[in-house]
């Protein structure tokens, strides 16, 4: 088969979760409505940290980064998906696809990195409380943040500027419901090894890298968990970073299952619906894990829908009736 230039191309196709028309529907509504829920649900938490003052701390600078993220990294890949489910397309041009892997290698990079600073956050504050305010101070947040940004988009444009001088064969047919990094570099018809070590190389660098940072912050955590006397004091250590613990794990096992599962069975169907729990599944749940044992985000966002006032204001009528 000869290969063609990368500059002809025009297009590929994206074959999504099935090619089955009765289950179109059902995949459709699902994916709308969790999509929908991701949108919402880490938009309300990011409202709520900036309309309430006292979340204007390094912990929820820090989650409300992580929402505005979850975000962008679904709306990367779900409108296009439902966007071809609802004109029966599979049609993705070059451009387009180039576009999507560069915006979803810097939101999943984000991700990584973000929860590798949210570990360290959990860190300064169980075990150095006394000078959380002083090491966590703005400068050191915005520069945390600033330097991931950075980080992500660099290495984005090393994979997309790599994938621009490769050269696809006539099969242009990417099975998955995005432009997954390594089905279009397995696409190519020429050589693709430099390629590959850069993939394998970033990943064990950029995902390796936080993934260390995660557990040395709490392996030190537990560390100080242990040290304290009272249950109790124990209890309300390890509750700070329940939430974040959970999180991590649904992230990095959800996305290292994907290629574990594809290296061992060669199933592209399998990666792809292995890849739906790291791409929707995860930035879907990630507002309900942050905000249903978080008394501060609950609190704000009574306040932002003015349902404390509410609630409070019979009260004070009432006692304003009796004096």
């Amino acid at each position: 088969m000869e290969p063609r230039n990368n500059t002809q191309i025009s297009k590929f196709l994206l074959l999504g979760l099935s090619e089955e028309l009765e289950l179109q529907p059902l995949i459709f509504g699902l994916f709308l409505s969790m999509y929908l829920i991701t949108v919402f649900g880490n938009l309300l938490i990011i409202l709520a940290v900036i309309s309430d003052f006292q979340l204007h701390t390094a912990m929820y600078f820090f989650l409300s980064n992580l929402s505005f993220v979850d975000i962008c990294f679904t709306s990367t890949t779900v409108p296009k998906m439902l966007w071809n489910m609802q004109t029966e397309s599979k049609v993705i041009t070059y451009e387009g696809c180039i576009i999507q892997l560069y915006m979803y290698l810097i939101f999943i990079g984000l991700d990584d990195f973000l929860l590798a600073v949210m570990a360290y956050d959990r860190y300064v504050a169980i075990c150095h409380p006394l000078h959380y305010i002083v090491i966590m101070n703005p400068r050191l947040c915005g520069l945390l943040v600033l330097v991931s940004w950075i980080t992500s988009a660099l290495n984005s444009l090393l994979h997309s500027l790599m994938l621009l001088q490769l050269s696809f064969c006539s099969n242009l047919e990417i099975p998955h419901f995005f432009c997954e990094i390594k089905q279009l570099i397995q696409l190519a018809c020429s050589d693709t090894f430099l390629n590959n070590m850069v993939l394998y190389f970033g990943a064990g660098l950029l995902v390796g890298g936080p993934l260390a940072g995660i557990l040395y912050s709490y392996s030190k955590i537990m560390s100080c968990i242990y040290g304290i006397s009272s249950d109790q004091g124990k209890y309300k250590a390890f509750s700070t970073c329940a939430s974040h613990l959970l999180v991590v794990s649904l992230f990095y096992f959800t996305g290292l299952g994907v290629y574990l599962s594809s290296a061992a069975t060669y199933s592209s169907h399998s990666s792809t619906t292995a890849s739906v729990m790291y791409t929707v599944v995860t930035p879907m749940l990630n507002p309900f894990i942050f905000s249903l044992r978080n008394k501060a985000i609950k609190r704000a966002l009574r306040r932002f829908f003015g349902m404390e006032t509410f609630i409070k204001r019979p009260f004070v009528l009432g006692l304003k009736k009796c004096t």
